[in-house]
């Protein structure tokens, strides 16, 4: 058994708050979504928001620790978020800001602060499958953004903050070149392209054999295939897991995905390209894990 007391596991993503309550034993005691707040340049009214989730779980169990993950450039020693794109943060020192407002409400308990996407490989990698821990894996979900995280050997690289930002990068050549990678391979972006409530409503309208939101979907798997091409090339992935929301749609992602990334790869050993297994769950579940090594032995993963 782990430390004392359960700990909430709270993933910030470009449009919502994914939180889970766990146990010692890893039993979910309770889950919850909530929007993100907008208009947040100094991180204060996420702090309200992660206050009142660790109130609520605390009025529902001893509550142990804490993990709070968020994305963009995240450096985990100094708690800062450097740079985030979608929640427009810059050099907002985040888990100073989420501590105080914890100690005002009188929650008074470890605080481990890291990375989205590398708390959600670091999830994924501990999934089960032994083969994950051994050689390298690319974490890949496909939400808001676009960003990955490599994992070697078991370990997350984190690269000072900075590793696994392929969405920051610019589209050099072609139709789309001047944008950033994830401007047209990502959930946000292929909702924005398509003029559609969201990448769920595109997914329906090519599968309904419009050419409008297909072309949008092609544009998608030609420019993501680019980039886990590279990364593939340079890290030598066995495997990449691909996760976020526009993992859901399943082989109308995957396949075409599939069949682009090895046609970007000759020579290259292919790898294999398969779903997340915990969904768009994944950077709360992660979340959770650095709250109870925290708790456990004091030390982030």
């Amino acid at each position: 058994m782990g430390g004392a007391g359960a700990v909430l596991g709270v993933d910030v993503g470009g449009t919502g708050i994914k939180a889970r309550l766990t146990d010692a034993d890893g039993l979910v005691l309770d889950e919850t979504r909530v929007p993100t707040p907008r208009d947040d340049p100094d991180g204060g009214r996420l702090a309200t928001v992660v206050a009142e989730l660790a109130v609520r779980a605390s009025q529902r169990t001893p509550l142990g620790a804490i993990g709070l993950v968020t994305p963009g450039v995240v450096e985990e020693t100094r708690g800062t978020v450097v740079l985030s794109v979608n929640l427009g943060w810059r050099d907002v020192p985040v888990r100073g800001v989420v501590r105080a407002e914890l100690l005002r409400r009188g929650i008074d308990v470890p605080l481990a602060f890291g990375h989205d996407v590398r708390a959600g490989a670091l999830a994924e990698v501990r999934a089960g499958d032994p083969e994950l821990a051994r050689g390298s894996v690319s974490f890949v979900p496909v939400g808001t953004g676009l960003a990955s995280a490599l994992v070697v050997d078991g370990a997350v690289v984190p690269g000072g903050g900075w590793a696994g930002e392929i969405g920051q990068v610019r589209i050099q050549s072609g139709p789309h070149a001047g944008s950033r990678v994830e401007e047209i391979a990502s959930a946000g972006g292929v909702a924005r392209r398509a003029g559609a409530p969201s990448a769920h409503a595109v997914m329906l309208r090519v599968r309904d054999g419009d050419p409008a939101a297909t072309a949008v979907w092609d544009d998608c798997v030609g420019v993501l295939a680019d980039a886990l091409a590279w990364t593939t090339a340079v890290a030598g992935c066995h495997t990449i897991i691909v996760g976020g929301g526009l993992a859901e749609s399943g082989p109308l992602l995957l396949d075409p995905l599939r069949a682009a990334v090895t046609a970007r790869l000759q020579g290259v050993r292919v790898p294999v390209i398969a779903p997340a297994r915990h969904g768009d769950a994944a950077g709360a579940i992660g979340a959770g894990l650095l709250a109870r090594a925290l708790l456990d032995t004091g030390v982030l993963l």
